[in-house]
Order: C-alpha cells, then structure tokens, then sequence
C-alpha cells in the first residue's frame, strides 16, 4: 500500500484474460524444482533441437558482428536474405520473390501478426488438433473463435480426417491453421490431405497459414508446401523459420510468405511491434540457406531418425501404442488411455523425474508429447525410469 491510500488495482484486459499460460510451464517449473533439490531429471518436453547451431553460421553471425551489421535493418529484413528464402521457397514450387517475404524476430512472432491481421473480432479460426498450444492463445488474443477438428482418431493423420475436416469448414470460416509436420505429433500429412484442404479452402474462400517450420526434419515422407498446389498461391502464408531446421532457437529468426496485399497489412503490425530482426542474425541467415549448410542439416536429421526408431521399438516391447511419426522430433504415445494424461505426466515426473507434455494441452487427451531432441542414452534411461515406475 503506498502512503496517499490505496494500492492500484489493475483492470485487465479481456484479450489477456481469455489466454492461459502455457500448459507446458508448470510441467517446466515442476522439473526446476525437482532440479533445484538435486534430482536428476530426464527433460522430454523441450521443443528445441540439442545439437549445436552450425559452425559456419555462427561464424557468419560473429563476422556480421565484426562487419558493423549491428543497426537497424529495413523492416520486412535484408535483400539478401529476403533474396535468399524467395529462392528457396521458389524451390518447394511456391511462386514467391522478395516482396512476398517478411523476416521476423523467430516464426512465432511471424504468426502472431498474421493471425493479428487476419483475424479479427468472432472470426472463426479452424486447427487440427493435436495443435501447437500458441496457435489457439494467438486466436484468442485478437479475438478470433475456434472451431477444432479431432485427428486422434486417425492416429494424427489428415487425409482420413478430411470428412470431419469439411464438416468444420464452411464460408464463415476465415483461417484454417496446417502444420507439416506437426508439432506435437510428428505426423507429415499427404499430398491428398491437403488437396483435400485445397478444395474446402477455395470452395469457402478460406485463408490459411501452412506452417512448415519442421520441414527439413522428415524421414519416411518429403513433406509439400500447401502453397505449391494450383489454386494456393492467393490465399496460402507460409510460416517456416531458422530455429529447428538449423538448431537456432535462441538467434530468433523466421519468416512467412504471403500476397503483397497481405504484407502490407501485416507490415504495420510488425513495424509496429518489433521494427525488424536482428541485423546480424540475418546475416547468419543467409549462410544457414546455403547448401553449405546442408550437410549438418542432414546429420542432424539422420540423428533424429536413428533416436525415433529406438524409442518406437522401446515402447513397443513395452506395449504402449505410438501413432507414427513421420517427422519433426516429437511422438505423441497413448500414456493414459483412460485419459487423464495430467495426472500421468505429473506422476512421470514426480516418480520417475521423466518431464513430458500432457497431451491435453494441444486437445489430446490421453496422450503426451515426447521431444526426443535428447541423446540415446538419456532416451533409454527416461524409458526405463518410467517401466520401472510402473508408468508404462
């Protein structure tokens, strides 16, 4: 209380109170306490890889530095990284040049201002749930409505979804979310799956946001931009980004795709909001698109694959079913069938200092999210912790 009466009380905003924090952060804050006593805990529910940022793009970021690229930048990002992802989106049969690019301080602040722009008051916003849990805060916040559509039933794959797809998508519907390959499932949908949301996009006149962020992280299937299938190109923005292709989560670097008449739009949001990305990670950017890069990329993929096979034959021989995953470094297994996975993950945690995400945070009860961006040997040891525990 100050000295002239009393403390101010501060009147929030609805757009804030219709949002809940993160269901991953108590699961985080949990396992720090556990960490603070001294426990050993087996950390399944980061979302970011655990291989270092390639060599050649940290030192571009460092030489970037030295060069004086520490300014402001223009603020839909440098030429020649603009440049840069024009051609390689051109290369995924997307029609895109530099002026259909924004670059953004990471892909979630690239769609922060899409859905900023595109959605407004009641509109109502379609996702595939299990879905990314900022997708449906983000809606939220600019006041959009949901409508979900439940693939849990077709282990996380679309294609045999699209009935229930078309039963959610109707001329009121103003975006449609995709994710390929999904976070939290690591489903890659297939090219019939999303013509499929090509005919229900332009039978409705429905924008949609394809997010391909984990899109050099596929193993069994090549993933195709949404964008690419004639009748795409006006009403698609692809979302991708530099955290989990290249192992840079914390430089902050994304960038989405859209109409010209849309990144004008959208442009004031961002100019408004953050003015541009940082100046010199753009740079590294630049050189994280370039095929010398490739090789890590591959190395890292290939990592990734090895460590999902040995997980998917682990709790095979303990008889927990796992929808397949194709891509991304996530699986989500059916932990707790009888559905209540909050409790499981709590228990996973609390018994077997295993941190994993209850899969009801992306609206999938009964399941969880398993990163696997951790070594071998930690990956055997969360499974036989939880065997042990009696958790599986």
């Amino acid at each position: 209380m100050s000295e002239h009466g009393h403390a101010h009380e501060f009147d929030f905003a609805a757009r804030v109170e219709r949002v809940e924090p993160s269901a991953t952060l108590a699961i985080s804050n949990l396992a720090s306490e556990l960490e603070a006593e001294g426990k050993d805990v087996v950390d399944l529910s980061v979302g970011e890889p655990d291989f270092p940022t390639p060599e050649n793009v940290v030192r571009a970021g460092k030489e970037a530095m030295d060069a004086g690229h520490t300014g402001y930048t223009s603020s839909s990002g440098i030429p020649e990284l603009r440049e840069a992802i024009a051609t390689k989106l051109q290369g995924n049969g997307i029609s895109c040049g530099p002026e259909n690019v924004v670059v953004t301080p990471g892909g979630k602040q690239g769609l922060f201002e899409v859905i900023q722009t595109v959605v407004d008051d009641g509109d109502e916003v379609v996702l595939l749930d299990p879905a990314w849990v900022s997708y449906e805060a983000m809606v939220k916040l600019a006041g959009g409505s949901l409508s979900r559509v439940d693939l849990s039933p077709y282990d996380f794959q679309l294609e045999p979804a699209l009935d229930d797809l078309a039963e959610a998508v109707s001329d009121d519907t103003e975006l449609l979310v995709v994710n390929s390959p999904s976070n939290p499932t690591g489903s890659v949908f297939s090219d019939a799956a999303l013509e499929g949301v090509r005919d229900l996009a332009v039978e409705h006149d429905v924008a949609v946001i394809s997010d391909e962020i984990y899109e050099r992280i596929a193993y069994d299937v090549e993933p195709t931009s949404l964008a690419s299938l004639d009748g795409m190109a006006d009403r698609t923005i692809t979302l991708n980004g530099f955290s989990k292709a290249f192992s840079m989560t914390g430089w902050r670097l994304g960038y989405y795709c859209a109409p010209e008449e849309l990144v004008s739009q959208a442009g004031k949001v961002h100019s408004h909001s953050v003015s541009c990305a940082v100046n010199f990670v753009q740079h590294a950017g630049v050189e994280a698109l370039s095929e010398r890069t490739d090789d890590t990329v591959v190395e890292m993929r290939d990592a990734f694959r090895e460590r999902r096979d040995m997980l998917l034959d682990l709790f095979d021989e303990h008889d927990v079913e796992v929808p397949y995953p194709d891509g991304a470094f996530y699986m989500m297994p059916e932990f707790a069938p009888d559905g209540d996975d909050q409790q499981w993950c709590e228990d996973a945690l609390e018994q077997a200092q295993v941190a994993t995400v209850p899969g009801s945070a992306f609206g999938a009860p009964g399941y969880a999210r398993i990163s696997y961006a951790a070594s071998e040997e930690r990956l055997r040891e969360a499974v036989d912790r939880l065997a042990e525990a009696d958790l599986i």
